[in-house]
């Protein structure tokens, strides 16, 4: 009943603080940490005790696999180099400078203080996608930042394995090697295992979870597999002498990469869904059960031979080193890979790169890594509180800051309106693979096929109506029209559903049916509401350089003299209202996007075939070709 209760109040803490902490946008980790050290000073609240093995192989695991689920696989094999630089090269870096320090500092062997550099040199994937996703950071820093701290932890990890190793302590911990000879082939030798038996592991996981989801139909199962696949790909690397974490990264990439094939839309949702919640509560619970321990570590701290006093200067020293040694790595690798790396790819620019070396926050795997020091390790309680230190610091300082530095150095996300363009196009080409599979089907019926296709240019004309201003009247555009009357309908047909419910003369079943599906509906309409609501409150950027996409936008001129100023010819003449304006560039006729209900700009095209128009919304210079249907 203890341990019951001890759970659901971790639990119920976690929510409660995090939602409070959500509207100041204070970072939830720092306020847990506060509140479990406050807690952990209470007569009532029971000792919780957190053993490293319950963090290693029971949290990190889900956690490494819910971080690369959400990465890109393609970003980050067209960001290789940079991904690797840090993850490897800076490790290394930030783990013999923090080691030179300790070793001056305390009365540690070098190969602890070299353990120490470990512990604290890997930021953690989860904090790193957190903030680089909520200040919008631009997509390809996201990725790097995202890459590295994936991949990180197991450079950190097989070196503090050789260290514990060279410091001749033995641990019974899983996962760390015991006492032994070390030397340049052995150092070789194990990281090179963790390398290739960590992706060797990861795949082969890949593949068995692929097989089995071919013969699963039901999304239940198949998110319930997703739940096992970092334990397989964790353990048995493990047991190998392989990296867990490089296994658990692989095996998530690369499941994410084929969802699409390997899964239906249910799967995919449900699967989404789930994780979101689990990741949600592991990586604050990680950060509660610290905060809980923090005054047994000052206990501990005060019995060992070194002061309180001291331990707490040297951590705020290496917590110094750890915020130093980033950019002095990032800086000069950055420029060594834009001036003597590939072509093929931009560099990185001043003002981006300042914010990736400031954007090195701490987590679990910091925590994690420090708890599993052996307990004959000298000045351990020393070195986990300087662990702690980091980890504290690190989030409180990089986490609070980067937003404000991301502001003043001009860093920002991508074009909202850029995107929703890219979104038309896309959609645009996929609608037309359907229109095409739908014009080759058998036995089509020509009342169906032309709701289908009046269906699918209501689904491109949405993504299109985003962008621009809104029409003369400063009205409402069609879609958004509908999205509102189709919520008041969902609200009626809600409610009577409940009446039905109430007075119970339907099978609870069937009602569960119809609910899912207006909650379905609803939810399609609220996220696509919240996008286009971003989008209006963006402002304007100056526009990009126009790429050509085709022979049309290459030789048609850019622009033309608009024929009106006051709008869309037609549409004045025939009383309608237009949604947005376009022109074209070979004439200059103005007229109304496919969304307005005249449709003149494609009806210009029909009639004189003048081949590209241009936008007439202010701050938008794409171009598109009627003929080859391209974007420029």
């Amino acid at each position: 009943m203890t341990l019951a209760l001890t759970l659901v109040a971790i639990a119920v803490t976690v929510i409660v603080v995090a939602r409070l902490c959500a509207p100041f946008g204070l970072p939830s980790p720092i306020a847990l940490l506060l509140v479990g050290l406050v807690a952990s000073v209470l007569p009532f609240v029971p000792d919780v005790s957190l053993d490293p093995d319950v963090v290693l192989l029971g949290l990190l695991p889900p956690l490494l696999y819910a971080a690369a689920r959400g990465t890109s696989l393609v970003d980050i094999r067209a960001n290789r180099g940079a991904i690797l630089g840090l993850s490897v090269g800076l490790v290394l870096f930030t783990t013999f400078g923090v080691a030179l320090i300790a070793w001056w500092l305390l009365p540690i062997p070098f190969a602890v203080a070299v353990a120490l550099g470990a512990i604290v040199a890997p930021p953690d994937a989860v904090a790193a996608t957190a903030v680089a996703r909520g200040i919008g950071l631009p997509r390809r820093v996201t990725t790097i930042l995202e890459g590295e701290s994936l991949l990180n932890d197991a450079t950190a990890l097989v070196t503090l394995r050789t260290a514990i190793a060279a410091a001749g302590l033995a641990t019974s911990h899983h996962g760390f090697a015991s006492h032994g000879a070390v030397s340049v082939g052995s150092v070789a030798r194990d990281f090179g295992l963790a390398v290739v038996g960590g992706f060797g592991v990861g795949w082969v996981v890949f593949v068995l979870i692929g097989v089995i989801r071919k013969h699963l139909t039901e999304a239940a199962s198949d998110t319930a597999l997703s739940f096992t696949a970092p334990f397989l790909s964790y353990l048995p690397a493990e047991l190998l002498g392989a990296s867990g974490v490089l296994a658990v990264v692989t095996t998530g990439l690369m499941l994410a990469h084929k969802a699409p094939v390997l899964q239906s839309a249910a799967s995919r949702l449900s699967e989404r869904v789930n994780w979101a919640s689990i990741t949600f509560l592991l990586e604050n619970t990680v950060f509660l059960l610290i905060g809980l321990q923090l005054s047994r570590l000052v206990t501990d701290v005060r019995a060992s031979e070194i002061s309180l006093g001291r331990a707490a200067l040297v951590g705020l020293v290496v917590l110094v080193a750890v915020l130093l040694l980033r950019p002095l790595w990032i800086f000069p690798f950055t420029w060594v890979t834009a001036r003597f790396g590939s072509a093929e790819r931009a560099p990185i620019d001043a003002p981006s790169t300042g914010v990736t070396s400031w954007a090195g926050m701490r987590g679990v795997v910091t925590l994690a890594a420090a708890l599993t020091l052996p307990e004959t390790t000298d000045a351990r309680p020393t070195l986990v509180l300087i662990a702690l230190i980091v980890t504290v610091g690190t989030l409180a300082l990089q986490s609070s800051t980067l937003p404000a530095l991301a502001r003043a150095l001009d860093v920002r996300g991508p074009d909202p309106r850029e995107d929703a363009l890219q979104e038309a196009t896309v959609l645009r080409a996929t609608t037309g693979a359907g229109l095409r599979a739908l014009d080759a089907a058998e036995r089509v019926d020509p009342d169906v096929a032309e709701d289908l296709r009046g269906n699918a240019e209501l689904r491109v004309n949405r993504i299109w109506e985003r962008l621009g201003t809104l029409g003369p009247r400063d009205d409402e555009t069609p879609s958004e029209a509908r999205r509102r009357l189709r919520t008041i309908m969902l609200e009626a047909e809600r409610g009577e559903l409940l009446r039905i419910r109430d007075e119970d003369e339907v099978d609870h079943e069937i009602l569960s049916g119809v609910m899912n599906q207006l909650d379905a509906e609803e939810a399609a309409l609220s996220w696509t509401t919240a996008k286009a609501a971003r989008l209006r409150e963006a402002d304007l950027r100056a526009p990009d350089q126009v790429a050509t996409a085709c022979e049309h936008l290459e030789s048609e001129p850019d622009c033309a003299v608009p024929t009106s100023s006051e709008g869309c010819v037609d549409c004045l003449r025939e009383g309608m209202t237009w949604v947005h304006l376009r022109i074209c560039t070979r004439c200059g006729n103005v007229g109304c996007c496919d969304s307005s209900q005249g449709q003149h700009a494609s009806k210009h095209f029909d009639a004189t075939q003048h081949p590209v128009m241009r936008s007439l919304e202010p701050g938008e210079a794409w171009r598109w070709c009627f003929v080859d249907g391209a974007l420029g």
